[in-house]
């Protein structure tokens, strides 16, 4: 498969998952969404790679006047359509398609939001490229997921169990990639903080339907970790761990 086909793959057989998933639905980030979006009043928002869609719904209970929750899977957004129904969102819809290229005019919307969703795709530097494009001058992004550290031996360990986890994986980003990333397509960060999020090894591979040779795999890969590498992710016995998570707020320059 292609990398694209192997995301819709990956994520349309599980994307039910992701709705009740604990990982994804709760956390103070969604409520600091909600908090922003009662601020500033966009009447725009763009929230992409929506998943299934708490972002948008973070930023709908906020009460932005459009919400566009897009997604590169068709079954994910299925599962947001029935939920938005379920929940009353009515100013939200759904579009289909790809991160790198986006069927949206320049200059857009008020807002963009990502919430762990930047580690699947394909071509970031389109990506961000998109991003800049359709979101207004002087208009915020918000980018929200785990993070690589900056220590080269734990960002290899992260990459590593993560597309031993999921082979649509790609990457997960330095906050310092992320910086020049932003800065090159004239998006400057303005502030960015940093959690723990806990992954619960059994859900954590479960959401995705990990095959057992990869599960497997990951276990072995955890057991020979070096101790620096399994005090810094918190490594259990039972292999649950500790990600590095960003909130990582930008604005359009102009």
């Amino acid at each position: 498969m292609d990398q694209k086909t192997l995301v819709d793959a990956q994520f349309g057989s599980t994307a039910a998952n992701y709705l009740s998933s604990a990982v994804h639905a709760q956390g103070a980030d969604l409520q600091r969404l909600t908090e922003l979006v009662r601020t500033l009043r966009p009447a725009n928002v763009l929230d992409l790679g929506c998943g299934a869609g708490h972002a948008s719904f973070a930023v709908a209970a906020g009460g932005a006047g459009a919400v566009t929750a897009y997604d590169l899977s068709p079954q994910m957004l299925a599962v947001v359509e029935a939920a938005a129904r379920d929940r009353g969102a009515a100013q939200l819809v759904t579009r289909q398609g790809p991160a790198e290229s986006l069927p949206f005019d320049s200059a857009s919307f008020d807002m963009v939001v990502t919430r762990f969703s930047a580690h699947h795709w394909l071509d970031m530097g389109a990506s961000v490229a998109e991003m800049a494009r359709v979101l207004k001058p002087g208009c915020p992004l918000i980018i929200i997921d785990v993070i690589a550290p900056e220590t080269p031996l734990y960002d290899t360990v992260l990459q590593t169990i993560e597309i031993l986890r999921d082979a649509s994986h790609v990457r997960n980003y330095r906050v310092s990639e992320w910086t020049a990333m932003l800065e090159a397509a004239g998006i400057a960060v303005e502030n960015h903080d940093t959690w723990k999020l806990p992954l619960e090894f059994g859900s954590w591979i479960k959401r995705i339907n990990t095959p057992p040779e990869r599960v497997a795999a990951l276990t072995a890969v955890f057991k020979a970790l070096p101790i620096e590498a399994k005090a810094y992710f918190a490594v259990g016995e039972d292999g649950s761990f500790s990600s590095d998570t960003a909130w990582i707020e930008a604005r359009k320059r102009g």
